[in-house]
């Protein structure tokens, strides 16, 4: 009945399967959990839709950054947890299914308390994702950027069990949980930091966001030179830009996040492109510098539904 015999079908679909598990056989979890212990330093790299998380492993990356604030903004929506964490789930799902790499959620504050944050744990975890990133405010959170605003931290003991119960509620032992401390940007000075860290280091955090929106980096280093390594510490180095990454190297970094340049770039290329169609009514000096519709079907893997079809749709 069928023109291709049953050895050329099995050939076929473990060529599609083969695939589609080309990565490395370790968990994303195992993965992220790697990076953060390395004695390297290590990278996580933004991206906010299955295109960029692509985009972002195709580059060479070895993990991904969920920005909230780019989430957010691609949704069109503010970064004040106006996006529900359901919505922000449909987002983290296409993003691990687009790519191989370990993805670390900025989850906020977990939307809302302990309950909320572990039921999130949960979730994350079924769809792949190997971690999330909290921060020590107040439901609903507020951008850490933003100039001029109250920026209310939680109770220490409440973030802390907070943290216990994520741990406590994930069932892949590698997943992680990053405790995000935002005493600098709250206006609260280095014992403050400390306390707070060694808090969340006690209930089980993996490691330590240490956030600063000052414009040289002399509140990361204060802390680093005070901390005493009992978990990894990350940085976002966003205001704090030109410093030599090599510095944080010499400090002891574990990990360095690239927070929202992709978004940033997709919108400045959006604008320009759209403003520039809008006054010349017409197509002629675009072209040149976009990429072409063949990328577009390169990066959705457009080759792979092809192969599949040859398996699965009846051929005449």
């Amino acid at each position: 009945m069928f023109s291709r015999t049953a050895r050329q079908l099995s050939k076929q679909t473990c060529t599609i399967r083969n695939a589609r598990f080309n990565s490395s056989s370790t968990r994303k979890t195992t993965q992220l959990k790697n990076m953060l212990q390395s004695n390297e330093l290590e990278f996580l790299m933004e991206a906010h839709s299955g295109l960029s998380a692509k985009i972002v492993e195709e580059a060479g990356f070895k993990g991904i950054w969920g920005s909230g604030l780019s989430i957010s903004a691609s949704l069109g929506v503010r970064d004040s947890n106006e996006a529900s964490w359901t919505q922000v789930l449909d987002v983290c799902e296409y993003m691990s299914d687009a790519s191989t790499l370990p993805i670390l959620l900025d989850a906020d504050t977990g939307y809302g308390n302990f309950n909320n944050a572990r039921r999130l744990v949960k979730k994350l975890e079924e769809r792949g994702v190997a971690g999330a990133c909290m921060e020590d405010k107040l439901f609903p959170k507020t951008n850490s950027l933003l100039d001029g605003r109250a920026q209310p931290l939680a109770d220490v003991e409440e973030f802390a069990l907070k943290i216990k119960a994520c741990k406590d509620t994930q069932r892949d032992p590698d997943f992680c949980i990053v405790a995000r401390v935002e005493a600098f940007i709250a206006g609260w000075g280095l014992e403050e930091a400390l306390k707070r860290s060694h808090a969340y280091a006690d209930a089980g955090a993996d490691a330590i966001l240490m956030h600063s929106k000052l414009k040289e980096p002399s509140e990361i280093k204060a802390f680093l030179d005070a901390w005493d390594d009992k978990i990894p510490v990350v940085i976002v180095p966003t205001n704090y830009y030109t410093t030599p990454t090599n510095e944080f190297r010499d400090w002891g970094v574990s990990t360095v996040i690239w927070a929202n340049h992709n978004v940033r770039a997709s919108i400045d290329a959006i604008q320009k492109t759209t403003n520039t169609i809008f006054k010349e009514q017409s197509l002629e000096s675009i072209e040149p510098n976009v990429v072409t519709v063949k990328e577009i079907f390169r990066l959705q893997n457009d080759t792979e539904l092809v192969e599949a079809e040859k398996v699965y749709l009846p051929q005449n």
